[in-house]
């Protein structure tokens, strides 16, 4: 996931990559934003992840319940 920003033009007299410095703060707070973006993404991801797993185990021990009380069950 990129987004792209344009970047600021040179004026007359301005030497190319010599960025006004609101120019650079600017790139710099997309950058921050763009990075923690991504951080909350991947953390929700993780997250989603682990929960699924959760739910996976929780499943498999409701199936090994189950299957218990229907060998107890064949016993009697």
């Amino acid at each position: 996931m990129s987004v792209q920003y344009p970047r600021g033009r040179a004026t007359a007299g301005e030497k190319p990559g010599n960025e006004p410095e609101e120019v650079k703060l600017q790139n710099a707070s997309k950058q921050i934003v763009q990075n923690a973006i991504l951080q909350a993404v991947q953390q929700l991801s993780q997250e989603s992840q682990r929960r699924q797993e959760r739910i996976s185990d929780n499943q498999g021990h409701i199936q090994l319940g189950v299957g218990e009380l229907t060998k107890k069950h064949e016993k009697k």
